[in-house]
């Protein structure tokens, strides 16, 4: 079994960080020193896992009230997910600044 040079903390980071920014994964992967085909990878079975489509959603008119909450429920819960790992990863990395 291969071991990976990154843990799973920075993965996690740097995938969150790739799907929450504007900027693209190769100036992302740039920016963290790594390869961005396997910031990609990492991204793209993030998703896959998730469920998570590649565009935002999209509100249908034949979408009722109660299946419009449950999704918006569902991305709350993600969005604070993704939140806290920031939060980690932000303080991660401002220990190796200091």
């Amino acid at each position: 079994m291969r071991k990976s040079k990154y843990t799973q903390e920075f993965k996690d980071s740097a995938i969150q960080l790739t799907i929450n920014s504007t900027d693209p994964a190769k100036k992302i992967a740039d920016d963290l020193g790594m390869n961005d085909k396997t910031l990609s990878l990492w991204v793209r079975d993030y998703k896959k896992v998730n469920n998570i489509q590649n565009t935002n959603y999209t509100s249908s008119s034949k979408e009722s009230l109660e299946e419009g909450n449950k999704r918006l429920r569902k991305e709350l819960l993600q969005v604070k997910q993704e939140r806290e790992i920031l939060k980690k990863a932000a303080a991660y990395f401002a220990k190796e600044v200091l």
